[in-house]
């Protein structure tokens, strides 16, 4: 699985995997153990993880959602060391940590803690999303 399989509903919880294209929207299945199937029609907003990125202070002015997951798996490796519960200054130093050049006026602490919960059911659900990339680097090196 990659990135741009993995999609994000609002006003759903959680994260689903893009099964198909259907004529009126796209069919989806949840990211979880229920694995329960959704067919989301043209008049729900769905965003594909792959072209998500958050405000940064670069000339670019904003990085990609992808590259920041996977700057946190080789960090941290899946522990985190932040709970449900943890504040916004908790929150912040942990994306500086990780991004150290995001905007702190547009990335607000609700957008880190979905960042930290998607990454916590993509590790659980798909940690391949993390491996395939280390094995191409692996690849192109030799």
């Amino acid at each position: 699985m990659k990135f741009n399989e993995i999609a994000t509903v609002s006003g759903k919880p959680g994260l689903y995997k893009v099964l198909k294209p259907t004529r009126g929207g796209v069919i989806l299945e949840s990211l979880d153990a229920k694995k329960s199937k959704l067919v989301v029609g043209a008049n729900q907003r769905v965003s594909i993880l792959g072209e998500i990125s958050m405000y940064t202070m670069t000339e670019e002015g904003a990085s990609p959602l992808e590259e920041i997951m996977k700057n946190i798996d080789r960090e941290f490796n899946g522990d985190l060391g932040l709970d449900a519960e943890a504040d916004a200054d908790e929150l912040r130093a942990f994306l500086k940590h990780v991004l150290p050049n995001y905007d702190e006026n547009k990335v607000y602490p609700s957008d880190i803690k979905k960042l930290i919960s998607w990454y916590k059911i993509i590790k659980a659900e798909a940690p391949e999303v993390f491996q395939e990339q280390e094995e191409n680097k692996e690849s192109q090196s030799e």
